[in-house]
């Protein structure tokens, strides 16, 4: 079940729309305080937002044609592979951290950061809504009933929320394994993290969210969209366990900017979901792979 070279010429080709796209060209939308600041989405102006949830739309769509007959399947891919763009150009945390120094500028931060990533998955979603639309529009009326047809079950909510719930614990926990600079030891909260590089952030995120999305669709049957979804979760959850007034103060008194209690707040919302659902597409097809090798490999 290997990729062929037209397939993988496909998925290059969905990848490289939202690279040119939002990636390079919607850059400045991201930018406009600095090239060494973190990317935020409260930084973006409204008409900003409005004009990237278009265009995310657009790439999902375009990335569809590109990638036909199997659009449905590759053009996912665009626009979490053009806001990766943007994560990896991104000042990190800690350059955060710096520019706002006290405990209750830090605490607006991280509450802001929970309302970042659902803006950073409506992108990913309207890019996903404009490959539907793209399915809809060159599929025939015939292929569209069956569609309709297999989409008949009943939604499995129990498995939703399973593999939702352990999609958020497997990510954290395989972050805080993957994302590891210097840790050192502290008397109150025990062990503190310094700011993981670059490098480290995309490998951790897209191996961890890999990870949960291979294990709930084995065990669970269930798409990589609620592995992506989970990386919203995720966010929410750190903040709210690990970003706490308290803990806040403390650090502000004892700690430089470069530390932090949890691995997963040193990494900002635009590179847990960009990554994260690019990592979640990449464990479900691995995981259909592998459930394929067992059944015609091993017999």
């Amino acid at each position: 079940m290997e990729l062929s070279v037209v397939m993988r010429l496909r998925i290059a080709a969905a990848a490289a729309i939202g690279v040119v796209l939002i990636g390079i060209l919607a850059w400045p939308l991201a930018s406009s305080n600095g090239p060494i600041n973190a990317v935020r989405a409260s930084d973006i102006s409204t008409g900003g937002a409005i004009t990237l949830v278009v265009l995310a739309f657009l790439t999902g769509l375009l990335a569809y044609f590109v990638s036909w007959p199997h659009g449905r399947e590759i053009g996912i891919l665009a626009v979490p592979s053009g806001l990766t763009i943007w994560a990896v150009r991104s000042g990190s945390m800690t350059s955060l951290m710096q520019l706002y120094p006290s405990a209750e500028q830090r605490q607006a931060i991280f509450t802001a950061f929970k309302w970042d990533s659902v803006f950073w998955l409506v992108l990913v979603a309207a890019g996903f809504i404009g490959v539907l639309l793209g399915q809809k529009i060159i599929s025939s009326p015939r292929s569209r009933a069956k569609q309709k047809t297999s989409n008949s079950k009943p939604t499995q909510y129990l498995s939703a929320i399973i593999a939702l719930a352990g999609s958020v614990f497997i990510a954290q926990f395989c972050i805080g394994m993957f994302a590891q600079d210097v840790s050192l030891t502290d008397p109150k909260l025990g062990a503190i993290m310094a700011q993981p590089s670059v490098g480290q952030i995309v490998f951790a995120v897209f191996i961890s969210f890999g990870v949960a999305a291979f294990i709930v669709k084995k065990f669970l049957d269930v798409s990589y969209i609620w592995p992506a979804i989970a990386t919203v979760f995720l966010t929410i959850f750190a903040v709210s366990n690990y970003a706490r007034q308290d803990v806040l103060q403390y650090f502000v008194q004892e700690w430089p900017s470069a530390f932090f209690v949890n691995s997963v707040i040193s990494i900002l919302p635009v590179q847990i979901v960009a990554l994260g659902t690019l990592g979640s597409i990449a464990g479900y097809w691995m995981a259909i792979r592998y459930n394929y090798w067992r059944k015609h490999e091993m017999k």
